[in-house]
């Protein structure tokens, strides 16, 4: 990936982070070198330096702008929602699978190499995580305070859900039998049956 003659400062950002992704993706936060990333992108390892001072500093980027991007594009989808919990979650699920599918370097870095994060960098990535899992963990809340769920824990119901959702970038392959609207509906559907949705008083009432 040659950086291309004339680019701007943050153009040749956005090059080196993504050839940084698919480098740390493929070989490994640990195995990867900032010189073998130079060479991707027709660089001197010294200009690399003068973005990202470690190459600590650049996973760090890597990472925050990940995690950002998630929040930003679901605050985004949750104002065109309604208050109902069942809704909710429903465009959860959907919109995790969705997202997270179009982005599976993102992805693997973002659960793989938090190992490799100093102690620092780790709090502010976790806070990061922490907000998008407390979106889901409000919805079961609210779901089960109106009846509309079952979720006695809560926080375990959320954690269990998206390691659900996040296990799909593991198997998906683009050309398989299902679509990706297809595993988008089937985990919407487990992601519902985790905390047996369903209105608890009109089933009373059945």
């Amino acid at each position: 990936m040659a950086r291309k003659p004339g680019s701007n400062g943050e153009e040749t950002a956005a090059l080196v982070r993504e050839a940084a992704l698919e480098l740390f993706a493929q070989q490994g936060y640990a195995a990867a070198s900032m010189r073998q990333l130079a060479k991707l992108v027709d660089m001197r390892p010294s200009a690399l330096y003068h973005y990202w001072p470690t190459k600590q500093d650049l996973l760090v980027d890597l990472l925050e702008r990940h995690m950002t991007a998630l929040l930003q594009a679901w605050a985004e989808r949750a104002v065109e929602l309604s208050n109902d919990p069942i809704e909710r979650l429903d465009a959860f699920s959907r919109f995790h699978i969705r997202y997270h599918l179009a982005r599976p370097n993102e992805v693997f870095l973002s659960y793989m190499e938090l190992r490799n994060l100093e102690p620092q960098n780790f709090a502010r990535i976790e806070a990061h995580r922490r907000h998008y899992e407390s979106v889901l963990k409000d919805i079961l809340i609210e779901g089960a305070r109106i009846g509309a769920m079952q979720a006695p824990e809560p926080h375990v119901s959320a954690m269990a859900i998206i390691a659900m959702l996040t296990g799909v970038n593991t198997w998906y392959r683009d050309g398989g039998r299902l679509s990706a609207s297809d595993v988008e509906q089937l985990y919407a559907e487990m992601a519902a049956a985790v905390v047996r949705v369903g209105r608890q008083n009109k089933t009373e009432a059945a």
